[in-house]
């Protein structure tokens, strides 16, 4: 430096130090106390502001609305059984199959219900013709009457004739006995008078017999007329007892027949088909069941203590595992079961024991689904949901 002199003087270097001419170490200075006290104030503002902004979200999106997970898929399933024992000729479905009502499900072997029905239907003839006879046998029967009518009114002349040639005989008989003390009448002549009377009088009484026994018969027959028409009396063809309970035997044996042919009650996925062709069926035995899965519904199961503004007709969202939470259902809360699932356990729990530990229970929420939403995403029974309630709906 001393050497040149017009050389500016140079500062020292503030990494060594002016005795022993060591590099120090650089060193920041310290926040101020009130750039520390700012930066705080900062945070605290900045945690509060998402407080608040959290608080109003939950307030607009999540307060009075209820979750659970402990939710499932159900349906109003319909078990298929035969009403008629046989043998099985044709199964027309398999598990998974979709069917509409009235498809044909399996057919049973008919021969049985097809001879029961012919055997019905030649009942059916004869008791028809036995009240077609019954019904001609009034009309014969009224026609013997006024028969039996005449043959009184010809038995009655026949009687009265008899008592007229009684008077007449009579009449010869004392007149010849009063000229019998004269002798102009001969014994011979009074003997024959006193037969023909004796005669004339047997003849009587027999039309007078004759007579009585025609109003018997005629009796009889009127007898006879009403026993027939007791029968038909009030009735057709169609509506006499016979003829009724062998059309309800054919009716029988009709549908009998048509049961030989299993169709589907509804329409539904097969599920559980445990029918074989070859296999003989007992009537009321299931072979497969049918689950409506356009009808399907959710059960789900809420704690006790979250049910407490919960109500029939609240909006329910629901999320299932089988799409993802992508997809989202909605439906609405339509009633609560009578209890809980505990209490409708195989083995119920004893609560009045010593060592007895409150458990929250839970309760069954049915849930209805809405169909255009179950028809584009369709569901399957038992899959697990997340269902939350809104409890501000009404």
């Amino acid at each position: 430096m001393a050497d040149n002199p017009g050389a500016e003087p140079t500062k020292a270097d503030d990494s060594q130090t002016p005795e022993t001419g060591q590099p120090t170490t650089d060193t920041k200075p310290a926040i101020p106390t009130k750039n520390r006290r700012k930066l705080f104030l900062l945070l605290v503002v900045g945690v509060i502001i998402a407080g608040v902004i959290w608080f109003i979200w939950h307030q607009i999106t999540q307060a009075g609305r209820v979750s659970t997970d402990n939710a499932y898929v159900g349906a109003e399933t319909a078990q298929v059984t035969p009403l008629v024992s046989g043998n099985v000729v044709k199964v027309l479905v398999s598990g998974t199959m979709t069917v509409k009502p009235n498809d044909v499900l399996v057919v049973l072997d008919d021969t049985d219900a097809r001879l029961a029905l012919t055997n019905a239907e030649a009942a059916l003839a004869q008791a028809e013709q036995r009240y077609r006879q019954a019904n001609a046998g009034v009309s014969t029967a009224r026609s013997q009457a006024v028969a039996r009518t005449a043959d009184i009114a010809q038995a009655q002349a026949k009687l009265d004739s008899a008592a007229a040639e009684v008077a007449r005989t009579l009449t010869e008989l004392r007149r010849r006995q009063s000229l019998g003390g004269t002798g102009a009448v001969s014994g011979e002549e009074l003997t024959s008078a006193r037969t023909a009377h004796a005669a004339a009088v047997a003849a009587r009484d027999q039309a007078a017999a004759a007579v009585q026994t025609a109003r018997a018969t005629r009796q009889a027959s009127l007898g006879q007329v009403e026993q027939s028409a007791a029968v038909v009396q009030g009735t057709t063809l169609t509506t006499a007892p016979d003829v009724r309970a062998a059309q309800a035997q054919v009716d029988s044996a009709r549908l009998n027949l048509a049961r030989t042919v299993i169709r589907a009650p509804i329409s539904g996925v097969v599920t559980n088909r445990t029918v074989q062709v070859g296999q003989r069926v007992m009537a009321g035995t299931p072979i497969m069941t049918l689950v409506p899965i356009a009808q399907a519904y959710v059960d789900a199961n809420f704690k006790e203590n979250q049910l407490a503004r919960v109500r029939p007709g609240q909006p329910v969202e629901l999320k299932s595992d089988y799409y993802g939470g992508d997809i989202v259902f909605h439906g609405k809360v339509v009633g609560f079961a009578g209890g809980t699932g505990a209490a409708f356990a195989l083995i119920p729990a004893q609560n009045a024991t010593g060592n007895w530990i409150k458990v929250v229970q839970r309760l069954p929420v049915r849930i209805a689904l809405d169909p255009r939403e179950l028809q584009q995403h369709p569901l399957r029974v038992g899959l697990s949901m997340d269902a939350t309630i809104d409890t501000r709906g009404k």
